[in-house]
């Protein structure tokens, strides 16, 4: 029987099939808690993400202004969509909006609204370019990155013992493997023009990929791992289908990290496992990913726990997940009427407006 009656705000409602946001995905793990009595607020950027209109999974949806905009435009509209809705608790679900939201806590927390999030120091630790010291800290092998802020580098990489294949990745998303400096280049200026600079290149591991969700408790301890593998992939190495597993080695790293770092809140801990069983982190990312809804049906619903940690409620899962669930992602066209379509894009929202309501500033 559910216990709680709260409106949770979820950000990331983007639902690209190549790259999908984790958004839509918290949100259907909250639908289905059997504990959580919750109303969900979907909260994007963009007036064609799906699941500001899904309200099997989202009762009602916002944009918010895009990062160019400044935070004092982000807090503001945020004030406005909480003397709506009365939100609750709030998860951000997107790398790059993080750092915000994390300066602008105590904001938040003066409107009665939650979150539970990392410290930004440990954020940082986690940045991609800071990844090698990082996994120094946890005892894990880390394979070599570096910043660049020019396309000139793979030109004469492999003289410095850079041999392609590649990586090449954005700062906050984003990555294409490269085989040789004409790829790189073109790659390079499509992620510098999309997430600025730095670019990143990482040496280009081959193996397995394993996938690590779980929660931190800001006090060292990871709480209800769920562990994936990754079985096919987008052509941006995200994966369409992955299968619940158990791996040790994994499950110590991530311990590890969340030891080293204290973590609070979401994270996901990305290795590969080499031909020669060589483990290798490759990103942590800090907050739930894509592919969480798997977490419901390994029998530990993270989004759920999540917010039972923030509100100190008891929290009550099996002792391990459930191995062998494969979950395989889909694309499904949906049918919306004009008028909620046009309600996003002329003032933010999915509820029809009056003729009278002022036109929704999105800059």
């Amino acid at each position: 029987m559910n216990e709680t009656s709260i409106t949770i705000a979820v950000t990331g409602m983007n639902a690209r099939p190549d790259n999908p946001g984790p958004g839509l995905a918290v949100a259907k793990c909250l639908k289905e808690s059997q504990s959580i009595n919750c109303k969900i607020v979907g909260l994007s950027y963009d007036s064609l993400d799906p699941g500001l209109y899904l309200t099997q999974y989202c009762d009602a949806g916002y944009l918010l202004p895009y990062p160019s905009a400044g935070e004092d435009a982000l807090i503001d509209r945020l004030q406005t969509i909480h003397e709506l809705e009365n939100i609750d608790f709030l998860i951000p679900c997107l790398d790059s909006e993080l750092p915000s939201f994390i300066r602008l806590g105590h904001l938040v927390h003066d409107m009665g609204i939650k979150m539970y999030l990392p410290t930004a120091e440990q954020l940082r630790f986690r940045n991609k370019d800071r990844l090698q010291e990082t996994a120094d800290h946890a005892g894990i092998e880390c394979p070599e990155i570096t910043t660049i802020t020019s396309a000139g580098f793979f030109y004469d990489c492999q003289e410095k013992g850079w041999q392609y294949p590649l990586a090449v990745k954005g700062i906050f998303y984003d990555a294409k493997i490269v085989n040789n400096a004409e790829e790189a280049a073109k790659a390079f200026r499509e992620i510098a023009a999309k997430w600025g600079l730095p670019v990143l290149v990482q040496k280009f591991i081959k193996g397995e990929e394993y996938n690590l969700s779980g929660v931190g408790d800001g006090q060292g301890n990871l709480l209800y791992p769920v562990m994936m593998k990754k079985l096919a992939l987008t052509d941006k190495g995200k994966a369409w289908a992955g299968v619940s597993m158990f791996d040790q080695t994994l499950l110590d790293a991530a311990e590890s990290l969340c030891k080293a770092l204290k973590w609070r809140g979401p994270l996901e801990v990305e290795v590969m496992k080499t031909d020669k069983g060589q483990y290798q982190l490759i990103e942590i990312n800090p907050r739930f990913p894509a592919w969480i809804y798997l977490s419901v049906h390994a029998g530990r619903n993270l989004p759920e726990v999540l917010v039972k940690l923030a509100l100190t409620q008891q929290i009550s899962h099996s002792s391990t997940a459930e191995v062998g669930k494969i979950f395989i992602r889909y694309a499904e066209e949906f049918i919306i009427d004009m008028n909620e379509f046009e309600s996003i894009v002329m003032h933010g929202d999915t509820h029809p407006q009056n003729e009278n309501d002022t036109e929704y500033n999105k800059e």
